[in-house]
C-alpha cells in the first residue's frame, strides 16, 4: 500500500513538475522570468507577482492590477538581484497586462516570441520563477483557442495554476513564449486555467496621445516616450498643458535622454527654462541647450528663431536675465539672422513684434505690412500694423484703413473672439467725430456677443449715440448702464447731460442730485446749475455755480460772470 501511494505522488510530481524531463533550454531560458514587487505614494508594498523579459533590451510583460495605483516597481531577478521598473510602456485593465522596461546593466535574457501559435491539445509549458537551482516547470495542454480582441488569442488550459504562478509565461517545447499564465476562477479553477497570448501586451506602446489613457495615469510610474521622435514630440506637447511643471521638466530630461541628437528637445526645454526662470541660472542653461540645438540642427533658421522668440518673451516680461546679451538688440539680430537663411513669414512677424517692443513703430508696421502680403495674413496682423501706424503718428484715416482690412480677414459673422476689433475701430472712429459709423461697430459688437455685454459698453454705445445725435438710443443706453451699475455717480452724471440736451430739465435735475449724493463734483454742481437756470431757478442755479467754483471747476467761471453778478 505504502508503494502504491509513493508511486502515484512521483507520477503527479513528474506530470506536473516535468523535473526528470526538463528541456535542454530550460537552465538558460528560466534567467527571464522574475518576481515583481509594486509600491503606494506612501512606498509601502501595494502588490507582488510575476513577470518577465521578452526583449534583452529590459522590456517585460506582467499583470496590470498589481501596478494599478504603484507609485514605484522593482523585480527580483533569479539571482535574486533587484532591479528597478524604470518606464511603463503599455497597460490594458482590461486583459490585465502592462509592459514596462527594467533598469539593466547591459543585457539580460529575455525568452524568444514564438512563431507559431500551438494547436488545441498540444503540450505547452508554463516556467515559475524561481531563484532555485531546480529545474521547475508545469505541463498541460490547450484545451481551447479563443480570441483577445480582434487580433490575439486566449487560450483555455488544462494546467492547475497556483496564486504564485499568475503572470508567468507559457511557451512551447522549443521554449518560446506565446502567451502570459491568467488564474481560472469558478467551477473550472480546479484544473483549468487561462492565458492571453503574449501579441497582446507586446502590441502595447506609447503614442503621442497616450496622455489621455486611462489605464496608464492610474500608474504612478513614469511612462516611456514613443519610439517614435515625432510622436514623443507630440507626447511632449500634450504634456506641456498638463499642468505639473516638474513633470513636464522631468519629461523633457528624459526626452533628451531617449534622443540625445533632437534639436527639437533642447529648443523646448529652453523654452522651459525661460517660462519657468526663478533665478538667472536658468538663463544660463537655456542658452546652453539653444546653443545645443544649433549644434544639431539641419535648419539653423529654426533655431535663430526660437532664440529671439525667448529672448523677446523673457524682456518683455520684465525680468533680469542675468545675461548682457539677451536683449531686444539680440532678439532682433537672431531673427534676422533666421529670415536672412529662409526669408519665412512667421520670421518677418516676429521681427515686427521685436520691433514694436522697442518702440520702432516705422519698421514695426513695415515688417507687418510684409506679412500682410503673405499667406500668413491675418486679422492678428493688421491689427498690428494699424496699432504700429496709430503709435507712429500717421494720419488716422489710414490707420482706420488697417482696421477696415482687419476686420475684413475676420470670419462672418463675427464672433467673441476676433469682436474686440470692432471696439478698437469704433474708438478710432469716435476719435474722428464719425459717430455714426461707430456706432454701427457697437452694434455689431453687440450682435457678435450675444447680446452679453457689461455697463462700460452700454456707456460707450451711449456716448456714440449722444453725438451722433441719437438722443433716444442714448437715453437707452445709459439707463441700461445705470441699471447694471447703480453705483455708478458718473453714469448718472451722464444721464443728466442727455437729458439737459433733449430739454427734459426736471429729469436732469434727478440724476445730476442723485450723483451729488453719491460723488459730489464741480461737473455735476455745474451741470445742476444750468437745468436750473433753464427753470427759470436763477438764484438756485447761482449757489450751484458756486458750489462747482468751490470745487475747482473753472468751466463755470464763464457762467457766473454771465448770470450771477
Amino acid at each position: 500500500m505504502r508503494r502504491t501511494t509513493l508511486l502515484i505522488i512521483l507520477c503527479c510530481l513528474f506530470t506536473q513538475w516535468g523535473m526528470a524531463q526538463a528541456p535542454k533550454w530550460l537552465d538558460k531560458t528560466k534567467k527571464a522570468v522574475f518576481s515583481v514587487i509594486t509600491y503606494d505614494k506612501d512606498d509601502k508594498i501595494l502588490g507582488n507577482g510575476n513577470g518577465f523579459f521578452v526583449t534583452t533590451g529590459g522590456v517585460a510583460l506582467s499583470d496590470y492590477s498589481i501596478f494599478k495605483g504603484a507609485q514605484r516597481a522593482v523585480i527580483i531577478d533569479s539571482d535574486g538581484k533587484q532591479l528597478p521598473v524604470v518606464s511603463m510602456m503599455g497597460a490594458n485593465s482590461m486583459y490585465d497586462v502592462v509592459k514596462f522596461r527594467v533598469a539593466i546593466d547591459k543585457s539580460c535574457v529575455a525568452l524568444p516570441l514564438a512563431t507559431t501559435l500551438p494547436a488545441v491539445d498540444e503540450e505547452v509549458l508554463l516556467l515559475p520563477y524561481s531563484t532555485q537551482k531546480e529545474r521547475l516547470f508545469k505541463t498541460g495542454n490547450v484545451k481551447e483557442l479563443s480570441k483577445a480582441g480582434e487580433e490575439h488569442q486566449y487560450y483555455t488550459l488544462s494546467m492547475v495554476l497556483a496564486d504564485n504562478q499568475v503572470s508567468c509565461p507559457v511557451v512551447n517545447k522549443n521554449g518560446e513564449v506565446f502567451a502570459m499564465a491568467q488564474k481560472a476562477s469558478g467551477a473550472d479553477a480546479g484544473n483549468t486555467c487561462y492565458a492571453v497570448g503574449v501579441s497582446l501586451p507586446m502590441s502595447l506602446e506609447i503614442t503621442g496621445l497616450s496622455l489621455g489613457n486611462a489605464d496608464l495615469r492610474s500608474i504612478g510610474i513614469r511612462k516611456a516616450f514613443p519610439e517614435a521622435e515625432d510622436q514623443a514630440l507630440v507626447y511632449l506637447f500634450m504634456a506641456s498643458s498638463g499642468g505639473n511643471p516638474e513633470e513636464y521638466a522631468t519629461l523633457l530630461d528624459n526626452f533628451i535622454v531617449q534622443f540625445p541628437n533632437s534639436a527639437d528637445g533642447y529648443i523646448r526645454r529652453a523654452t522651459n527654462w525661460v517660462h519657468t526662470a526663478k533665478d538667472p541660472s536658468n538663463i544660463e542653461k537655456a542658452a546652453a541647450d539653444l546653443k545645443r540645438a544649433a549644434e544639431l540642427s539641419k535648419n539653423k533658421d529654426e533655431v535663430y528663431y526660437n532664440s529671439a522668440r525667448l529672448m523677446y518673451s523673457y524682456v518683455l516680461l520684465g525680468r533680469s536675465s542675468g545675461k548682457a546679451d539677451w536683449t531686444m538688440d539680440k532678439a532682433l539680430t537672431e531673427i534676422r539672422m533666421a529670415n536672412s537663411i529662409n526669408p519665412l513669414p512667421i520670421y518677418k512677424q516676429m521681427e515686427g513684434d521685436i520691433l514694436f517692443a522697442m518702440k520702432d513703430y516705422e519698421g514695426a508696421f513695415k515688417a507687418y505690412d510684409e506679412v500682410s502680403r503673405t499667406n500668413m495674413a491675418s486679422p492678428a496682423v493688421f491689427f498690428s500694423a494699424a496699432k504700429s501706424k496709430q503709435l507712429a503718428g500717421a494720419d488716422v484715416k489710414e490707420v482706420i484703413a488697417l482696421m477696415d482690412s482687419c476686420i475684413a480677414y475676420c470670419p462672418k459673422p463675427m464672433n467673441e473672439s476676433n469682436a474686440a476689433y470692432l471696439l478698437e475701430r469704433a474708438q478710432m472712429y469716435m476719435d474722428t467725430e464719425q459717430y455714426r459709423q461707430a456706432l454701427v461697430d457697437y452694434d455689431t459688437y453687440f450682435t457678435a456677443l450675444k447680446e452679453n455685454v457689461n455697463d462700460v459698453f452700454y456707456y460707450y454705445r451711449e456716448q456714440a449715440a449722444f453725438y451722433g445725435k441719437q438722443f433716444q438710443r442714448a437715453l437707452n443706453d445709459i439707463n441700461k448702464a445705470i441699471e447694471l451699475a447703480p453705483n455708478n455717480a458718473g453714469y448718472r452724471l451722464e444721464l443728466g447731460v442727455v437729458n439737459l440736451r433733449v430739454g427734459r430739465y426736471d429729469e436732469a435735475l434727478e440724476a445730476l442730485d442723485k450723483s451729488i449724493s453719491m460723488e459730489p463734483t464741480g461737473d455735476a454742481y455745474r451741470l445742476k446749475g444750468i437745468a436750473l437756470m433753464q427753470l427759470k431757478k436763477n438764484a438756485e442755479a447761482c449757489e450751484n455755480f458756486a458750489k462747482a467754483k468751490e470745487l475747482g471747476d473753472t468751466l463755470v467761471d464763464e457762467l457766473i460772470k454771465k448770470n450771477c453778478q
